[in-house]
């Protein structure tokens, strides 16, 4: 279900019904997800014996998510899950693990996780497949994978109703004249993400700012390291939400990603990258910290990607990088769960390195 015209063009009657019947779909969803129903063993193999079409799972079906408990599962349905095109939960420990898209130690987090689904299960949906290709590719095939995906959720209903129907307010601020510091120091390049009142957002400005620095150090071979830190209290609230929807077209946006995406760089000078997280790492600022060799932390930062509200999946790289630190599962469960991951978390997991 779909809310497809913008309140900027109705009149006010017309955004009373709006938002009335956006208040009875948000009641349902959560009524639908409040206690999801979890496969066992008998459950699973009873529905894959049936030979359900492949358009019985995912979005407007039964089915957007599997919830498996995998206790007691063996392995023999393990080809066909990893074929069902919506996300595939397992709970507790088994055969079938390898198997999921998202592995929990309990049901704590499973409604937390399928109400997100609920709202957006087509991009939940690309999120897991993409996972699950971009796993066996290289870093850099997992970056162009993921720009395709993202251009694909772009012109996605859930991110066109959440532009026409959660307006949001323009930064008031002004923007940094100077949002990247940098400073080579013999063979040490210091870079400082410079834009503290609007939370390091990765904007054009600090986008390009980033690419152009980088690309220094990717044609200068006396550079031994690269080192990213950021002024404030934040290391970055990730991509700017003001911008957000200014893609005219999916294969446009797909071609200005591949030239002005500092994910390329930060791939390509990823054994020379150090990086120090103070404070919130969100969305891109999560993604970006990720592509370092080495990655320290304040023992208050904390992690979050949270681009499923807005109908969309990681965009800038996280796709590629965080697998590489934390594995397919542990991304997905960030994604889909869009839970904060505090310091002593993320280095148990192996996201970060070090806690100074």
């Amino acid at each position: 279900m779909l809310f497809e015209y913008s309140p900027f063009q109705a009149d006010e009657s017309s955004k009373r019904a709006f938002i009335l019947a956006k208040r009875l779909f948000q009641g349902f969803v959560r009524q639908m997800v409040k206690k999801p129903e979890i496969l066992d063993w008998s459950a699973l193999s009873e529905l894959a014996g049936a030979k359900p079409a492949l358009d019985q799972f995912g979005y407007q079906s039964e089915y957007p998510y599997i919830a498996v408990d995998l206790t007691g599962c063996d392995g023999s349905l393990s080809g066909w899950l990893k074929d069902i095109p919506c996300p595939v939960i397992g709970i507790g420990e088994g055969c079938l693990a390898d198997a999921c898209d998202v592995v929990l130690e309990d049901k704590s987090l499973l409604p937390r996780i399928t109400t997100n689904i609920a709202k957006s299960p087509l991009a939940a949906m690309i999120l897991v497949q993409h996972l699950r290709v971009s796993e066996h590719s290289s870093l850099t095939h997992a970056l162009t994978a993921e720009s395709l995906a993202y251009a694909a959720v772009q012109k996605g209903p859930e991110f066109l109703n959440w532009l026409n129907c959660v307006p949001y307010k323009l930064r008031t601020s002004r923007w940094s004249n100077e949002p990247l510091l940098s400073d080579l120091d013999g063979d040490v390049f210091r870079l400082t993400l410079n834009d503290a009142k609007n939370g390091n957002g990765i904007g054009i400005n600090m986008r390009d700012a980033l690419c152009e620095v980088l690309d220094l150090a990717l044609v200068d071979p006396t550079i031994r390291k690269v080192y990213i830190s950021a002024v404030g209290r934040t290391f970055s609230t990730g991509g700017e939400v003001s911008e957000f929807g200014e893609v005219t077209d999916p294969t446009t946006a797909h071609w200005v990603r591949s030239l002005r995406l500092p994910a390329w760089r930060l791939a390509r000078l990823q054994q020379r990258l150090h990086i120090h997280v103070n404070g919130a790492a969100i969305g891109a600022g999560a993604e970006i910290a990720a592509f370092a060799s080495h990655l320290s932390a304040s023992a208050g930062a904390w992690f979050q990607l949270p681009e499923l509200k807005y109908g969309l999946i990681p965009g800038a790289g996280g796709t590629a990088s965080l697998p590489r630190r934390i594995g397919r599962q542990r991304t997905a469960l960030m994604a889909l769960s869009m839970k904060r991951i505090n310091s002593a978390t993320a280095l148990e997991w192996g996201l970060v390195d070090e806690i100074l």
